[in-house]
């Protein structure tokens, strides 16, 4: 499962079809490439055929993050966290807010973590008013969740 917003999928299938239109691109240069002669010393063929192998390996990648894709709705319950959930909170770092979301979208300097990040995963569940202890690089962190919209 791949949670992720109805915004992000529309990303995700954008890219997936510029993935698919550049298909006839690649194979346009592969075969310029062929029509130079001798492959085993052509540099173009090589560069267009690595090409390929990527692009392919990325359209059965994005593919799948689409067809897997769990859309995130916001919730109106607001007395547990959840994935999409924007959580306000207080540690000895002052006040912030981070919105839960799927790891595709995760974005910590938008305040936007993973449910699967050690602090996504420890705000889900809790509620307004609950204190939770992180273990991060630089030692524990405690945050006690003031709100959730």
């Amino acid at each position: 499962m791949q949670y992720i917003s109805a915004e992000g999928l529309e990303q995700l299938k954008k890219e997936l079809e510029e993935l698919k239109k550049r298909r006839q691109e690649i194979a346009k240069r592969l075969e310029d490439a062929k029509n130079l002669g001798d492959l085993s010393e052509n540099a173009e063929y090589q560069e267009a055929r690595e090409d390929q192998a990527f692009n392919e390996g990325k359209i059965v990648e994005l593919t799948q993050m689409v067809r897997d894709a769990v859309i995130i709705n916001k919730s109106k319950n607001k007395d547990v966290v959840r994935v999409g959930s924007t959580v306000e909170v207080k540690s000895d770092n002052g006040p912030q807010a981070f919105t839960i979301v799927g790891s595709e979208e995760a974005s910590p300097l938008e305040g936007k973590i993973s449910n699967e990040s050690p602090l996504g995963k420890c705000f889900l569940g809790k509620k307004r008013g609950e204190e939770v202890v992180v273990e991060t690089p630089r030692g524990k962190v405690k945050y006690k969740i003031l709100a959730i919209e």
